[in-house]
Parts: C-alpha cells; sequence; structure tokens
C-alpha cells in the first residue's frame, strides 16, 4: 500500500470509530459538617463544650432529666423543630463566658437564658434572657429592649448588628456576680449590673418585677427556649470564671 492509500485508510478509519467517548467525571466530594472541637489552646484555658454535635447528651427538659421530644441534634447543630418545650443544660453555672451561635428563622424568637432554676413554673421567672430573633419581621422588634441580643425587656442594643435570616450569628454571655455582657458578631451591645440601683430599677419597670426570684440565683442552668420556631444553635461552649 502506497503512502496515499495508508493516509486515505487512517482517515476513514478514525472517521467511523466517532468521536472518543467521554470521561466520566469524579463525583464532587460532599463536605461533612464540622464537628464542634476546641483547640489545646483553648482547653487549657478552661474551655469546654456544651454540645457535642450529634447527640443530646449533657440536655434535658426543665420538667424531667430527658431532653424534650422537639429539639434534634444533626448534622453540627442543636435545632428545635416541633412542640416539645424549652432544653435546659444538665449542669448549672455561676459566673461564666459562654459563647455559641444562633440562626434564626423568618419572623422567629427564641433565647438563651441563664441561671435558671427549677422552683418555679417557667424559665424566664429565674433566668435573664438574651434574646434570639429576626429584627426585621418577628414582633418583638418593636420593643428595643427586646430584639437580638438584648437582656430581654431591660437593656436594648445601641445598634442592630445581626446578620440576615438563614446565616449565623455568634452570641458571648458574659457573667460575674449580677454583672453581664452580651456581645453580637464581636460587638458589646449590652452591659449592666442588675444588682446594682440602676440594675434593680430596670428590672422593677419591667415585666420581671413581681417575679420574686428574677436575677437573684448565684448558679442555674443555661436554657434554650422553645418559641414555637424553627431555631439553630451550634458551637456551644463554655469556660468558668474564678
Amino acid at each position: 500500500m502506497n503512502a496515499s492509500r495508508l493516509l486515505l485508510f487512517t482517515c476513514l478509519s478514525l472517521a467511523c470509530a466517532g468521536p472518543a467517548p467521554a470521561q466520566a467525571e469524579a463525583p464532587a466530594a460532599v463536605t461533612a459538617p464540622a464537628a464542634p472541637s476546641l483547640t489545646e489552646a483553648e482547653k487549657a484555658d478552661g474551655w469546654r463544650l456544651l454540645f457535642d454535635g450529634k447527640s443530646l447528651a449533657g440536655w434535658r427538659s426543665p420538667k424531667s432529666e430527658t431532653p424534650p421530644a422537639g429539639w434534634q441534634a444533626a448534622d453540627g447543630e442543636l435545632t428545635r423543630i416541633d412542640k416539645g418545650g424549652d432544653i435546659i443544660t444538665a449542669e448549672e453555672f455561676g459566673d461564666f463566658e459562654l459563647v455559641l451561635d444562633w440562626k434564626i428563622s423568618a419572623a422567629g424568637n427564641s433565647g438563651i437564658l441563664y441561671r435558671v432554676g427549677l422552683s418555679e413554673p417557667r424559665i424566664f421567672h429565674t433566668g435573664p434572657e438574651c434574646q434570639v430573633l429576626d429584627n426585621l419581621e418577628a414582633n418583638d422588634r418593636f420593643k428595643p429592649s427586646r430584639r437580638a441580643a438584648a437582656l430581654y425587656d431591660l437593656v436594648a442594643p445601641p445598634a442592630d448588628h445581626t446578620k440576615p435570616v438563614g446565616e449565623w450569628n455568634t452570641v458571648r454571655i458574659l457573667i460575674r456576680g449580677w454583672r453581664i455582657e452580651h456581645w453580637l458578631n464581636g460587638v458589646l451591645v449590652v452591659e449592666t449590673d442588675l444588682a446594682s440601683p440602676e440594675g434593680k430599677a430596670l428590672i422593677a419597670g419591667s415585666k420581671f418585677n413581681k417575679m420574686t426570684k428574677f436575677a437573684t440565683l448565684p448558679r442555674g442552668h443555661i436554657a434554650l427556649q422553645d418559641h414555637n420556631d424553627l431555631v439553630s444553635f451550634r458551637n456551644i461552649r463554655i469556660r468558668e470564671l474564678k
């Protein structure tokens, strides 16, 4: 076969074979939600996790030692998905620094309460609350002292530092005695002392004025409020202060 015929035969063979089969693409990697964790430096500084990201271990109902049915632990998040009531830590805490992330649904309302006792009918009869709220649509937005990160019904944040609904917000709560700080997304938004004359006047002018045990307990549970709305929490960590 001469060179010209060989070239023609090669071209015809390639044409009949058709295009080369496409290479199958590798499936996209699925990133698993990060489990909550602490660095060695954080552990050395006294931090520990209150939520393991996968179970309700360490949490209970105010009314029983088992967790309420309406809460779910999955993918690193603790989520109120249905009726069940408030959820509280099994442990009690006195002076502490608490840091966590929260994500609220549209028009949603919830809260983080601390030094909660079990002798009263409702958790807010004893424990002050750091408000969790959609500041754009929830009913409580109309009163400044009931907006996100407020010391509920007592001290209003000076400005709105929330992120849009569906995004995570980071709260930091410090309590020493009855001196309280609330931080939202890195900004100090509440600073007060409920044991001071000014703090007592705030309580007297609020919905808590007839609740005789409100803001009186030296130790108590940390609670996440069931306000009938979808809300999620994650990276819940605490260190007790001397």
